[in-house]
Formats: structure tokens, sequence, C-alpha cells
């Protein structure tokens, strides 16, 4: 893995209310359209499963939270569109990919 150690996916003994009402607003958040926390949300639970999805959710809230109080700072949402536009590369290198398995010939050009 790209990145460094793969760190363990179990979450730490702390306020079981926090936890409790973090993963609530996951759930929340996961049902909004076009918002940062949705995307995250729906991209990870493709490959980890919604439950653990939410818990990873309700860790970015808590961070995104932690950060605003200390660096007394605004909240500004990335987007549903962040991951797609982070690596447009690899996107478009898997769509292409897709086409091809299904038994197109892609060729590519830039919109205008």
């Amino acid at each position: 893995m790209t990145g460094g150690r793969r760190r363990s996916g179990k979450t730490r003994r702390g306020s079981v209310w926090l936890g409790d009402t973090l993963t609530e607003c996951a759930w929340a958040a996961a049902r909004t359209r076009g918002t940062y926390l949705g995307a995250q949300f729906w991209r990870l639970a493709r490959r980890i499963g919604k439950k653990k999805a939410a818990v990873a959710v309700g860790h970015s809230i808590l961070v995104i939270a932690w950060h605003l109080l200390a660096d007394d700072a605004d909240y500004e949402d990335l987007g549903g569109e962040y991951f797609v536009k982070r690596d447009a590369e690899r996107a478009r290198a898997r769509a292409i990919s897709q086409l091809q398995a299904l038994g197109y010939r892609v060729t590519l050009e830039e919109a205008a």
C-alpha cells in the first residue's frame, strides 16, 4: 500500500455518546447530495460497507470540527465532485478500460 503502513481499522476506546453522535451525523451526511462527506461515504461504502463507512465519515467530521476550532476557521465544503476531480487521469483511464472491456473502441478528444 502506498503512503505508508496499513493501520488497524479498530476504533479505540472513547466517549460512547460522542461516537454514536458522530456516526448518526455521518448517516445524515450520507443522505446529502453534492457534498464532500456524502461523496466520501458512498465511495467508502462500495469498498468496506456502509457501517464501516459511517464510522470513517464520523471520524472525518470529528477531524474537521477539531481543525475548525483549533484554527478558528470557517468550513468550506470541497464538493461532491472532489474525488473525481482529484485524479482525473485515473478516472479517465478507468472509464476507457471499462468501455473497452464491453467491446467498444474508444477515441477521446477535448471538449470545446
